[in-house]
């Protein structure tokens, strides 16, 4: 069969690149068919039929077989391309039962990966000035679906290499899957633009052996004893919010908890003190008070992904940030 889009072809880095490729090659090349002839025919009319040849104009009559057959080729060219693209498609719809489960949550300007046995991996351009290695690792000739969500803003999960693009929508409950079927790191891209830092929103996907997926899956995370609870609670807010007075897209938190804030609310200014209850207002509730300086509408709620503990640990760490 032409596209055999469900057997992994060690050829390739999943099983979808082959059926991608081959109706980007039929569309491209029937494209380039009909630009080239069209615009040979052009020119070999606009000489031939030019007024300096043919100075009195003539009239030219209908002809039935030159009409059906212009209109039958095009339909059956345009359903060859349709036929490439859906067949692909359809096969991209055609999720596994056996496929490994995947939550992915994409956020400005971060990816947060969360594995069945609830390992989880953060992928952000820089927290606190600092690159991070960290990937997102699956095992090669292994279907994986993913459960894609945004509690912000429209991104788009992409990754080249794989052939594979869906938007991470908020309010709408996307997937995909696909089977990783060669060794190597890809390219990870947010496709959608998603804010400031929408071009610094990249990773890596790791494709391993099934034995080193097996023992990194296991492995247990290190733990860093230095760092504050509240700031590893708080990591998915870094690309917004700053430590160190620098102004991002948020407030910076450093300063922030005990101080006096001018806000908005529903247009009316005024004075709140940054204590507890505001902290988790502003997260639950972010558009509610607004900040003087800053835009409202630029986050959205997070109620509902912190626990309690969580959040007092919030507070410690802020108290921290003089």
């Amino acid at each position: 069969m032409l596209l055999n889009l469900l057997t992994p072809n060690p050829d390739y880095a999943s099983n979808f690149v082959e059926g991608v490729d081959m109706a980007f090659y039929v569309i491209l090349g029937i494209s380039a068919f009909f630009l080239i002839g069209i615009t040979v025919a052009m020119i070999y009319f606009v000489y031939k039929y030019s007024r300096e040849k043919n100075p009195k104009a003539g009239n030219v009559q209908d002809n039935m077989k030159l009409e059906i057959l212009w209109t039958v080729i095009p339909t059956i060219l345009v359903m060859g391309m349709f036929y490439y693209g859906w067949t692909g498609w359809k096969n991209m719809e055609n999720f596994p039962k056996d496929a490994m489960q995947v939550e992915v949550t994409g956020r400005m300007w971060s990816w947060q990966f969360t594995y069945p046995n609830k390992k989880q991996v953060l992928i952000a351009t820089k927290v606190e000035g600092k690159p991070q290695e960290k990937m997102f690792v699956l095992p090669v000739n292994k279907p994986v679906t993913l459960h894609l969500y945004s509690p912000d803003v429209i991104h788009a999960f992409y990754v080249p290499a794989f052939r594979v693009k869906q938007d991470v929508t908020p309010g709408v409950k996307n997937k995909m899957w696909f089977t990783p079927t060669k060794i190597g790191e890809y390219d990870l891209y947010c496709a959608e633009y998603c804010g400031r830092d929408h071009s610094g929103m990249i990773g890596k996907v790791k494709v391993v052996s099934q034995a080193d997926f097996d023992k990194w899956y296991n492995a247990k995370e290190v733990v860093n004893k230095d760092e504050h609870p509240g700031y590893t609670a708080l990591k998915m807010c870094i690309g917004c919010h700053s430590t160190d007075g620098t102004k991002k897209v948020g407030p910076s938190f450093k300063g922030l908890f005990g101080s006096e804030r001018t806000v908005s609310t529903k247009g009316d200014e005024h004075t709140l003190t940054a204590d507890k209850a505001y902290i988790i207002n502003s997260i639950e509730n972010p558009n509610a008070d607004i900040s003087k300086g800053f835009k409202g509408g630029m986050m959205t709620s997070y109620k509902g992904q912190f626990t309690e503990k969580q959040y007092n640990d919030i507070i410690d760490y802020l108290k921290t940030i003089k």
